[in-house]
């Protein structure tokens, strides 16, 4: 059984503000509109993927990702993350009801197809499942298999937030591009190093030396 993705994705305008020491504003929304472009052509090349939901009330970021074959949920509820990605879930489970359904961060730009591939094979295996980010801190998937509410507790400590809901987590090697999200300047180098997707790198090219 494939999976519904879902990604959400704050207005660009507002996006990617700790990203201030390597790009300046005006570079800022477009960067974050890369990531999402190469983190959701990466999810559409996912064989374990059926289909791709962007949580967004972004009018440009929904016409780009809806041209590479994502369908695009309002955010309704306009209470935050949590309450966008709950929203959407509950959006994917009234038409699919035995859809498995997991979360994923915008803002991954060295996607690996392959390697989503292994972390969701492996959600599978529990009601619920997350990965945490490259930091050890965050989560950048999480995952609720069929009949299992998502119950997202994306925000500050989410990996102990989501492993005290009763998460399991995820713990592989070998897939750092789902890991790999990008918050920082720091993050973006390693992003870099790991070989991000065409968008993030002809976005990246208009930085002063991103790769430093």
């Amino acid at each position: 059984m494939q999976w519904t993705l879902v990604v959400p994705l704050k207005p660009l305008a507002h996006a990617k503000s700790r990203l201030s020491d390597t790009a300046a504003d005006g570079l800022r929304p477009s960067l974050a509109l890369a990531f999402a472009q190469d983190t959701v052509a990466a999810a559409l090349a996912c064989p374990a993927i059926g289909d791709v939901a962007v949580v967004t009330d972004d009018g440009l970021a929904g016409r780009e990702l809806a041209a590479l074959g994502a369908w695009i949920v309002g955010d309704e509820p306009g209470g935050g993350l949590n309450g966008a990605l709950a929203h959407a879930a509950a959006v994917v489970r009234a038409g699919r009801p035995d859809r498995r359904v997991a979360a994923l961060n915008a803002d991954l730009p060295a996607l690996r197809s392959a390697e989503l591939s292994r972390v969701l094979n492996a959600a599978a295996e529990f009601p619920r499942a997350f990965l945490a980010d490259a930091a050890g801190v965050g989560t950048t998937l999480l995952a609720a298999r069929s009949g299992q509410e998502l119950l997202p507790a994306f925000g500050t400590d989410s990996r102990a937030r989501h492993r005290a809901s009763g998460a399991v987590e995820l713990r592989l090697d070998g897939v750092d591009s789902v890991r790999q999200d990008v918050d920082t300047g720091r993050d973006l180098r390693a992003a870099l190093r790991l070989g991000v997707g065409p968008r993030t790198a002809a976005a990246t090219a208009r930085l002063a030396a991103p790769g430093q």
